[in-house]
């Protein structure tokens, strides 16, 4: 049901349907019947080893067409936008001891612990759960939302991408974790790079099994082509042997047909009886 042909083996053949010839064939021992009923398992095996083999090649070869060049390509962008971001961070340093400064609404705030405070402000002047820009923070536009799933306010850092912020209840902590997510860069970077080698490495990998014939295919044509001789041999010694009970009835006496002694009887004409009253005791008719 669901197209797809999973591997599975049985040693019991079940609902063989045997000929006449093939009953008497092993009542008489004859070898060829068990060669033919062991064939039929095997090859019915091999065929569904080979089906899996096909389906797996197909959905290897629709990966190698759509979904690894678009993985490829979407990954080898999401790079190009880390770097991108990563110089916008590096432009707009975050002071050691001191405070860069942040925009919200308009209005710029220089003090660390105000601004988390104006924050934390604009998160519960929220209209709804859904995304609001607000400002900007180290040349990032800064937004913020309310993520039911979490239950947290979330601020989000929009340059070439958009990086999502876990916001929490102390001003000085939201301010701190906006830094380190914009300092983070370089492993971002290393992460992504290995996602688009590990991508290439399946391409690769995927493109090495595409071109893999069946590896049991000169098994399954030497089985199915001595199944064919054994099947033909068999019908022929089926057609060569005569049904049972032929002969026995071709000796038999034909049996007088019912209809036929019906209708003799019917052509001859019966006596006509004389109606005797039961009061007429000397047997003359009224």
């Amino acid at each position: 049901m669901t197209s797809k042909s999973p591997v599975r083996s049985c040693d019991d053949v079940d609902e063989q349907a045997l000929s006449y010839a093939e009953i008497k064939a092993l009542c008489a021992g004859n070898p060829l019947i068990k060669e033919k009923m062991d064939l039929d398992v095997q090859v019915a095996k091999l065929k569904v080893l080979k089906a899996d083999h096909q389906s797996q090649k197909f959905r290897l070869e629709d990966k190698l067409l759509t979904k690894f060049p678009a993985d490829i390509q979407e990954t080898t962008a999401y790079i190009t936008g880390l770097k991108s971001d990563a110089e916008l961070a590096a432009v707009h340093p975050q002071e050691k001891e001191g405070f860069c400064g942040i925009t919200i609404k308009g209005m710029a705030y220089d003090e660390k612990k105000t601004a988390g405070e104006r924050l934390l402000l604009a998160c519960s002047e929220l209209p709804n759960s859904e995304e609001k820009v607000i400002g900007s923070y180290r040349g990032f536009e800064l937004s913020l939302r309310f993520d039911t799933y979490h239950s947290e306010y979330q601020a989000l850092l929009k340059g070439q991408r958009k990086y999502s912020v876990a916001l929490g209840k102390d001003p000085l902590g939201c301010i701190i974790r906006l830094d380190n997510s914009l300092n983070n860069f370089p492993e971002r970077i290393t992460s992504a790079e290995n996602e688009l080698a590990t991508l290439k490495q399946q391409q690769a990998a995927a493109q090495i099994e595409v071109e893999k014939p069946f590896p049991q295919e000169e098994e399954l044509a030497e089985k199915s082509a001595r199944l064919a001789e054994l099947n033909a041999q068999l019908d022929a010694d089926e057609k060569h042997e005569p049904e049972q009970g032929e002969e026995e009835k071709a000796d038999e006496p034909r049996r007088p047909s019912v209809l036929a002694a019906l209708e003799e009887k019917s052509d001859k004409a019966e006596p006509v009886k004389l109606f005797k009253s039961y009061l007429d005791k000397d047997g003359d008719a009224r």
